[in-house]
């Protein structure tokens, strides 16, 4: 028994050496004093780099800018209701977009989609003063319209107008506009595009339109498209983004044809445009009838048609049934299709104009000399 007792003993007197010394291990390491880093250095302060002087091109885009942005304007539209109860008048916003100042006695340009159906609407200068605004004329077929305020002169700043008979693809322009009535907007690009065409909100056709690549922003129809002296070469009246965004392919109507338009507004309240002096079919019947053209329907008494001897549709007295007049169907040899294409032909042209009218009369082609008159819209 007492050999047998000794390894037992030596394996107590083992284990009791292991544990003592994990106790005693666990009781330093816990005791111990815990090893702090010590403190980073704080760190170095940022420097602020010196940019220097601006690029002279960027000069020339804030000196622009400046001189530009107090002429734009921000044009709210009322729709005006009345109150039934306490039969009072209230004016609700009803959308809004931006204009400029055309001259010192108070006439603002802008897009006629952007007040098209106001009952009223109040322009915003760029001192953010408020001033309620009449309409002095309107041209659909173009998307121009003038408003009048009655704000000091010395609180207008007309823009400065220039030509778009020679601009050039590649041109550097600028779009400003005041689409929240808060701030100014600015972006910037080049004419990728000359002699475009979009269709008003009148349906008509615009010609002459300058494509630009130039950010639109939303608010910003009506706003100026100048060129890099700070003229003005345009109103911009709408944008192509496939992407919904206000990037993309934007337009705007021509100078050229904003200052032909806004003198006839300001002097007149209306627009006098060139035309031959007929009633025509739209399409409809000639197209009924088989014929390619315009078929003349009435000849205006005392006009350049009636004048050059064109002959208007009419019923045979006998029979009742109808005599077709002539079909229009060249004006100085470009082909006349349908009223779009008159239309455009007819833009290019002045008052007093002599063109060359391609009839078909029974079946045979004719040149009659046609001195256009005076159409007021």
């Amino acid at each position: 028994m007492r050999r047998n007792a000794i390894p037992l003993l030596v394996g107590l007197v083992v284990l009791l050496s292991a544990a003592l010394g994990g106790v005693l291990a666990f009781l330093f390491l816990t005791s111990a004093p815990a090893v702090v880093a010590p403190p980073s250095p704080p760190p170095a302060p940022v420097l602020v780099t010196p940019r220097g002087d601006l690029s002279e091109a960027e000069r020339s885009t804030v000196e622009l800018f400046a001189n530009a942005s107090p002429s734009v304007v921000f044009i709210t539209k009322l729709a005006v209701r009345v109150d039934p109860f306490r039969r009072n008048a209230m004016a609700f916003p009803e959308g809004t977009g931006s204009g400029f100042v055309w001259d010192a006695s108070g006439h603002v340009v802008t897009n006629y989609h952007v007040i098209a159906g106001a009952d009223a609407a109040r322009v915003t200068l760029g001192d953010a003063s408020v001033w309620d605004a009449s309409l002095v004329g309107a041209y659909p077929e173009k998307d121009i319209a003038v408003l009048r305020i009655r704000a000091p002169a010395d609180q207008l700043r007309p823009l400065p107008v220039g030509t778009s008979a020679d601009l050039q693809v590649g041109q550097h322009v600028f779009a400003i506009g005041n689409p929240f009535g808060l701030d100014h907007t600015l972006s910037s690009g080049v004419i990728s595009g000359l002699g475009r065409e979009i269709m008003s909100i009148g349906q008509r056709p615009i010609q002459g339109v300058i494509q630009t690549d130039a950010a639109i922003n939303p608010g910003n129809s009506g706003g100026p498209l100048l060129d890099s002296a700070g003229r003005l070469i345009g109103v911009n009246t709408a944008i192509y983004s496939p992407s919904g965004a206000s990037a993309g392919v934007g337009f705007a109507v021509p100078v050229d044809t904003v200052r032909r338009v806004v003198t006839q507004l300001v002097a007149t309240g209306r627009v006098e445009r060139a035309g031959l002096g007929v009633q025509l079919d739209e399409g409809t019947l000639a197209r009924r009838l088989g014929l390619r053209g315009l078929l003349v329907l009435g000849v205006i008494e005392g006009s350049g048609a009636a004048q050059a001897g064109l002959i208007p549709s009419r019923r045979d007295p006998m029979t009742g049934s109808l005599i077709l007049g002539d079909v229009i169907v060249a004006i100085d040899a470009e082909p006349v299709g349908d009223s779009l294409d008159l239309y455009r032909i007819l833009d290019r042209r002045e008052v007093d104009d002599v063109v060359q009218v391609t009839v078909i009369r029974e079946g045979q082609r004719l040149e009659l000399p046609v001195r256009l008159g005076a159409i007021v819209d």
